[in-house]
């Protein structure tokens, strides 16, 4: 008896499922396949500004059938990193209520003087009394982590500044670099990788930014599937040293390839038949 090969996705968000509040189209058939068919995925969001909850209910007011454990943010990965550094540590945290939840659920106290870690998360909270304290904190021995590195992040209204602006900021103040623990760091893509289940070779990333989804899927050794619905362009693709090994115009071509191998990857290299000596 042979069993279908195991795979599964890891699945960005921003640009792959939806445009500011508009669903990409062929989204929700990707995601209702993948259930149908008992297919592991994840959304993974460098967006650590909410918690999974309010992920999932942004996701089923879009039109997607989701759980709360198909949600995987930055401020899940970092959290649950430093849990794992510095078990019941402390953190002054510039962020929102994604990150201060996922720290609190991992045992850590959000204090704001002489905390283990200086955390920075995504958020419109940021001020220069913030950002005072925080380098304080930072010459007086406290860790720089940052959820994510992304200069900036896409809104109805255009971009504003990101995780990676408000932390480059810190850097620049202090001389201090900060760990980065989102996308493309493999602290977050491993860990993400490990609750699919997979092995290294059965994982797949989808995403729409070289950057982070696609360079942190080359570096692990994932397939990797980039979507142009969202920040890359085909024209962009020759700046890149590095390149994904299938490019879609968005999920819905992704679901109709998938179609045609009745859902088995099309990318997995097919095994040799072994002859059998009658």
């Amino acid at each position: 008896m042979h069993h279908a090969p195991k795979f599964g996705f890891l699945i960005d968000m921003d640009g792959v499922l939806y445009r500011g509040t508009d669903l990409i189209p062929g989204a929700e058939r990707f995601v209702r396949e993948l259930r149908d068919r008992d297919i592991p995925f994840r959304f993974l969001t460098n967006n650590s500004q909410r918690t999974r909850r309010d992920v999932v209910a942004r996701l089923v007011r879009l039109g997607l059938d989701v759980e709360e454990e198909h949600v995987f943010t930055s401020a899940m990965a970092t959290a649950r990193f430093l849990a794992q550094q510095k078990p019941g540590g402390t953190a002054y945290v510039i962020g929102e209520g994604g990150l201060l939840t996922a720290l609190h659920q991992h045992g850590y106290a959000v204090v704001d003087h002489d905390p283990d870690y200086v955390v920075v998360g995504e958020g419109r909270t940021f001020n220069l009394e913030m950002v005072e304290a925080a380098v304080r904190m930072i010459l007086g021995g406290a860790k720089l982590i940052a959820t994510n590195m992304d200069p900036n992040c896409p809104t109805q209204n255009g971009l504003r500044p990101g995780c990676g602006a408000f932390v480059a900021l810190l850097e620049t103040a202090t001389g201090v670099k900060a760990f980065s623990v989102g996308k493309p760091s493999p602290v977050m893509m491993r860990a993400a990788r490990k609750e699919l289940g997979l092995a290294t070779d059965e994982t797949t990333m989808i995403g729409d930014t070289m950057e982070t989804d696609i360079l942190g899927g080359v570096q692990l050794g994932f397939h990797t599937v980039l979507v142009l619905s969202g920040g890359t362009r085909a024209e962009d693709l020759p700046r890149y040293a590095y390149r994904p090994e299938t490019v879609v115009p968005s999920l819905s071509e992704l679901a109709d390839l998938l179609d045609r191998t009745d859902w088995q990857p099309p990318w997995r290299p097919v095994r040799p038949r072994v002859a059998v000596p009658v």
